[in-house]
């Protein structure tokens, strides 16, 4: 049977959208049975988007940037999807950011959908479902998926893992010529843009140059992209079309189906060792588990020993 959110998702129902995505956040077993059964529905009819993840350092403005560039394609007939994915407060779990009020022009655009969801606390700032928003944002119709993450600080590979591009975002005059950022987020960049370019020309061209010189670096011989740096302002516009010429540019480079298989092909990896892990736990004796950390924790025995036993059927 057919499910009820199937049909108006695919014709572009942004109320059904939303109500699939939260389906899909949901943690209950019945929801994520009814989740999965929607996206095998829907599949088919996803994977025709361009995907960019969207990260930087604080204050360089990733929300004012992604509603200036994705109010630009709206506006040129693209049916953009922004998911924003907030830190998650401690005390009730939601998002804190609250980034649609952030984005007040792109909110109201009726080419564009944003969707603020909570990290729940998981590393690299990446809320657990994002995957498979993405996948219902296409089957709805948006032909542009913007994902943008808490920021550097935690490990951002979960949404390089999911997107075509990753964009790192940064500031003219932030101190030293890398501006913080560390080499493991330089290493994930495709393109770097140096937002704010407007309040310091000068600063802006010098940032830039000195991240060309790094990406350089950074970039083995013989890819088919090098990583570029480029200038922009989200305030005047100015450089948004220029990024968005250089997204193109990377998607003509790089065969983005492989990289896109690679990518699913992780992602159920870990998704095999996620459930293995609670089968495993699941089956695990408490009682035994119980003594041995508190061996482990009262110096009696190594950790590497304490699991050893754990797992020998033979040791006592």
């Amino acid at each position: 049977m057919p499910h009820p959110l199937a049909a108006p998702l695919l014709s572009g129902n942004r109320r059904a959208l939303a109500r699939a995505i939260t389906l899909s956040e949901s943690t209950r077993t019945d929801h994520e049975a009814q989740a999965q059964a929607l996206l095998a529905e829907v599949l088919p009819h996803a994977g025709k988007s361009v995907r960019v993840g969207l990260t930087g350092v604080p204050g360089v403005g990733k929300s004012t940037f992604i509603e200036a560039l994705g109010t630009w394609l709206a506006d040129a007939g693209h049916r953009v999807a922004v998911l924003a994915v907030d830190p998650s407060s401690a005390r009730t779990g939601g998002s804190i950011m609250g980034d649609k009020t952030r984005m007040p022009r792109l909110t109201v655009h009726e080419g564009a959908f944003i969707r603020p969801s909570p990290s729940g606390g998981t590393l690299g700032g990446v809320a657990r479902r994002t995957r498979e928003a993405i996948t219902l944002c296409e089957a709805a119709g948006y032909d542009v998926i913007l994902v943008e993450t808490v920021g550097v600080g935690q490990s951002e590979t979960q949404v390089a893992a999911m997107t075509d591009l990753f964009l790192l975002l940064a500031l003219p005059n932030a101190g030293d010529e890398l501006q913080g950022i560390k080499r493991g987020i330089m290493e994930l960049a495709d393109l770097c843009v140096v937002n704010k370019a407007d309040t310091d020309p000068k600063a802006a061209t010098r940032a830039q140059t000195e991240l060309t010189a790094a990406l350089k670096l950074l970039t083995p011989k013989g890819v088919p992209w090098r990583p570029r740096a480029l200038q922009a302002s989200a305030l005047t516009g100015a450089g948004i079309p220029q990024v968005w010429e250089a997204v193109g540019a990377y998607r003509q480079a790089v065969d983005v189906a492989a990289k896109r298989r690679a990518q699913t092909a992780l992602w159920f990896d870990d998704l095999l060792r996620e459930a293995a892990w609670r089968a495993f736990q699941a089956g695990l004796d408490t009682e035994k588990l119980r003594a041995l950390r508190a061996e482990v924790l009262a110096g009696n025995l190594t950790p590497v020993q304490g699991v050893q036993r754990l797992l020998s059927p033979t040791q006592a």
